[in-house]
């Protein structure tokens, strides 16, 4: 019951912003644009402007019966040249001019959508700040609709980071990753490290459904507070009840909240942290190979893979990879649990696995 009235109660306030049009949307959601070099720009614009002045001047001489300069002669390809220079610049000397219905008519149906053409490429710069917002709307539509399967992160501070930074390691592609912050200064680092960004407040539906929760596969909760983070599993929960959902608490009193909530997985940030501390003054090199076990891109690495038909049957310790536990209906066995002696069909295996051999 109370859960039900929570749930009406953040649907109330929610702004509905799924429902905006994409181009009210450019402000809110943030997809990344390949890097283009202001000298590969001018370079293309001025590509542009030479082939739709080629165009004029082809067009123009192939129907320069229909054209006649001040001394009534026939145009040479050299006076097509000039002809076209001077109309698509919109100087107009009126020295050469179409005199048959033919000429005209290709005038106002080619050359002078050219001369338009020419003239935006020209203008390039002041017509692109104007259309940036239109072609940014664009890509807005296309992206919600084909967007699936991603992985939404809430929040990026420094979880957030080292979460993000740990998945693009383990080769999940940046687009693939959609970070929903309210801070612009950590969306402009995300927008930088080539990710998806929403601004918004995560606690309301809305905000996640910008970032279609609804199809993810995975949301990482790594907000800074604890009652947040509650707040934002829960919302979560309701709009992606498939999803696995991965939430990070400082506090571990404060860890079944998260899972009442509706999280798959909690990790206690400070008691994790703390236990590295204390090995730490013991045995430094179990921080060290925990430090690269837990970095997928380089040394050892934890990893899941399914188990093989010719393994299935035997025991995972006769496993040529170092097997360190056994997922069986969605629960994990140590290797040395009686239970998985012998490995059944289905069955999924942690094992380390070396990033570097593998490269």
């Amino acid at each position: 019951m109370a859960r039900g009235r929570l749930r009406r109660r953040l649907a109330a306030i929610d702004e509905s912003l799924s429902s905006r049009p994409d181009a009210r949307l450019v402000d809110v959601l943030q997809i990344p644009e390949p890097f283009v070099s202001p000298t590969q720009r001018i370079i293309r614009r001025v590509i542009y402007a030479t082939l739709a002045l080629f165009a004029a001047v082809v067009i123009v001489y192939l129907d320069r019966d229909g054209y006649r300069d001040a001394q009534e002669n026939q145009l040479s390809f050299l006076d097509c040249l000039y002809y076209a220079t001077v109309s698509l610049s919109t100087t107009g000397y009126g020295d050469i001019t179409p005199i048959t219905p033919s000429a005209r008519l290709v005038n106002v149906l080619i050359i002078t959508p050219l001369r338009v053409a020419f003239l935006i490429v020209l203008i390039g710069t002041t017509v692109e700040t104007l259309t940036t917002q239109s072609r940014q709307a664009l890509k807005i539509q296309r992206w919600r609709s084909k967007v699936r399967n991603h992985t939404v992160v809430i929040g990026y501070g420094t979880k957030g980071r080292t979460a993000v930074a740990a998945m693009v390691g383990d080769e999940v592609a940046p687009g693939d990753i959609v970070v929903v912050d309210e801070n612009l200064a950590a969306l402009e680092r995300a927008k930088t490290a080539g990710l998806v960004t929403v601004h918004g407040d995560a606690n309301k539906s809305e905000v996640l459904r910008l970032a279609s929760a609804q199809h993810a596969k995975a949301i990482i909760v790594a907000t800074d507070d604890d009652a947040t983070a509650v707040m934002v599993t829960l919302t979560a929960r309701e709009l992606a009840p498939k999803a696995t959902i991965i939430a990070a608490v400082r506090e571990r009193e404060n860890q079944h909240l998260l899972e009442q909530s509706g999280a798959d997985s909690t990790v206690v940030s400070s008691e994790t942290a703390g236990r590295l501390l204390g090995l730490a003054t013991q045995t430094p090199s179990v921080v060290e190979m925990m430090e690269d076990l837990l970095t997928p891109d380089a040394g050892f690495a934890i990893a899941e893979r399914p188990v093989t038909p010719k393994e299935a049957g035997g025991s995972p310790r006769h496993l040529t990879d170092i097997v360190l536990g056994v997922v069986r209906d969605g629960s994990l066995l140590r290797v040395d649990s009686p239970d998985v002696d012998a490995l059944e069909a289905g069955d999924r295996l942690l094992y380390i696995r070396s990033a570097d051999a593998e490269r």
